[in-house]
């Protein structure tokens, strides 16, 4: 799991290729200002949303309360790059905002969103949900005791949670920005449509146009430099806090029941992100669908469909065997070594999918020319591209990049099972291995369902890596979406952009259930 992102480094330290001049004096400079101010925007903008959403859900009672809570995580099911060309669509010339004014017998002025503003939006609204979810589950959990406290001392609602929720709340809000942040570093689709220069973009741009991978090997690992110095920084900033409980007896906390007024502008105030995120684009995309619905070609439908649910189905069932795996051996061996050596293979998440597939992509061409050669000397026998050209390297670079998704729920439901249980199956006579699968496997059902439906979500949604990795007889949903939007055939790209809704909304609402049961 670690080799894309040490050749990634070695290949930085010896040094960049012969167009990195040019890079470096016209370009880096503009990769370097527009990543980073999108990080920041779209950081401010996510915690605005997500926080704001999450502690209004949490602790107030308005209409439509329960609905909205998992409504506001379907703009996860929706790729930004596909909300993006929705909304170009939306306030386009000639586009939907304008002939509802017409009908409406309005004048509606000129709104250019194709800009780097524009982009800000599409990004804050389409990923807010990481911020949210982590949040709202770190609200659920918090006591109601140190809200009294606070308002026995004199504090008013409202000064206490800029006083006390805010900055207990600290672990959760980073958890979910450091989410954004990765997310939007690994932008491409809707970086390109809006003409927006960034890492990413510069990346696949020196690579395609240019013909130099060394270049954007080196582009790469600068990317690589910069994102974990944003981790490094936080944790350097958290230094040695500590964010515990030593309430005992704690209450939960009491949602507050405000004025009918007030109630209805939370209503309005937490579904404004669900409209803006989800139901505008999909609207959008519906809208086109009809329009376009005499000229699909179905048949090109089905084998993108056929061909995204399978590589995304084995891409996480793969992830999940390897995070089991990785678990339960560090458990069994008693090499502190070997428990460290665990957690760099879940560090690929961390990484941008074009640095992935960068790393993947390099050492497996140099890897598979060299077996060729020595197949053909030793056999007279050829082989072929048996990794770039066909689905293992792709499903390999998808294990890297995803293992962590996998990973983390995985270990969380572990952490439930009393080590009691494993103990006593032992003292009876079984193995680490029959003990696994007699009890422990069963008792992570849940867990592992989950792990497999979010990797699934994510493959389907994933752009830069499939662009760069996929074979050439592969049609995915995500890339066939991008390119019709690239070559101004957005009506045809409304069928492939709802197939990949559909296959995020519906494992979304069953994983809801699911851990609503659990």
């Amino acid at each position: 799991m670690s080799i894309p992102t040490l050749y990634i480094v070695v290949q930085f330290l010896r040094g960049p290729g012969e167009s990195w001049a040019h890079f470096a004096q016209y370009l880096l400079p503009i990769y370097l200002r527009n990543s980073l101010y999108l990080l920041l925007a779209c950081g401010v903008l996510t915690i605005l949303i997500g926080v704001g959403t999450a502690w209004i859900s949490t602790r107030y009672e308005f209409p439509l309360r329960r609905s909205l809570e998992w409504l506001l995580i379907l703009p996860l099911a929706i790729p930004s790059y596909i909300t993006a060309f929705a909304y170009a669509g939306v306030f386009d010339y000639g586009g939907s905002l304008e002939l509802l004014a017409r009908g409406l017998g309005l004048e509606m002025p000129k709104l250019d969103i194709m800009n780097i503003y524009g982009l800000i939006f599409i990004l804050s609204v389409s990923l807010y949900p990481y911020v949210y979810v982590a949040c709202r589950a770190f609200f659920m959990h918090q006591s109601q005791n140190l809200l009294e406290a606070a308002q026995v001392l004199g504090d008013s609602e409202r000064r206490s949670f800029f006083r006390l929720i805010l900055p207990i709340s600290r672990p959760a809000i980073v958890g979910g920005v450091v989410l954004v942040a990765m997310e939007v570093l690994n932008d491409y689709g809707a970086a390109k449509y809006y003409g927006i220069n960034t890492f990413t973009t510069g990346i696949f741009k020196s690579w395609l146009d240019y013909q130099e991978p060394i270049t954007a090997v080196y582009l790469a690992a600068l990317l690589l430099v910069i994102i974990f110095g944003l981790l490094l920084w936080e944790q350097l900033q958290q230094g040695r806090k500590r964010y515990t409980s030593g309430t005992k007896d704690r209450k939960r906390l009491v949602r507050i029941r405000p004025r009918s007024t007030r109630r209805c502008f939370f209503t309005l105030l937490v579904a404004l992100p669900v409209i803006l995120g989800f139901i505008i684009p999909v609207a959008q995309l519906i809208y086109w669908a009809f329009l376009a619905f005499d000229v699909i070609n179905w048949s090109d439908i089905f084998t993108m469909v056929w061909h995204s649910l399978t590589i995304a189905t084995l891409a996480a069932a793969c992830c999940v065997c390897f995070a089991v795996a990785l678990l339960f051996t560090s458990q069994w061996n008693h090499l502190r070594s070997i428990n460290k050596l665990a957690k760099f293979g879940v560090l690929g998440y961390a990484i941008p999918g074009a640095v992935i597939a960068v790393g993947v992509y390099v050492p497996s061409l140099f890897f598979e020319k060299w077996l060729i050669g020595v197949v053909k000397t030793t056999f007279s026998f050829k082989i072929g591209l048996f990794l770039t050209g066909t689905t293992v390297a792709l499903v390999y670079a998808y294990m890297v990049r995803f293992l962590a998704v996998a990973h983390n729920p995985i270990a969380a439901g572990k952490q439930k099972i009393q080590a009691t249980l494993s103990e006593a199956s032992q003292s009876l006579g079984k193995n680490p291995v029959a003990t696994f699968f007699k009890i422990e496997l069963p008792l992570l059902r849940t867990a592992l369902l989950s792990a497999f439906i979010l990797v699934f979500i994510d493959v389907m949604k994933e752009l830069p890596l499939t662009l760069i990795l996929k074979p050439f007889y592969l049609k995915t949903l995500a890339v066939e979406a991008y390119q019709y939007a690239s070559d101004e055939r957005v009506i045809e790209s409304a069928f492939p952009a709802l197939m990949i809704i559909l296959t995020g909304v519906l494992p979304v609402i069953f994983l809801n259930r699911l851990v609503r049961q659990d």
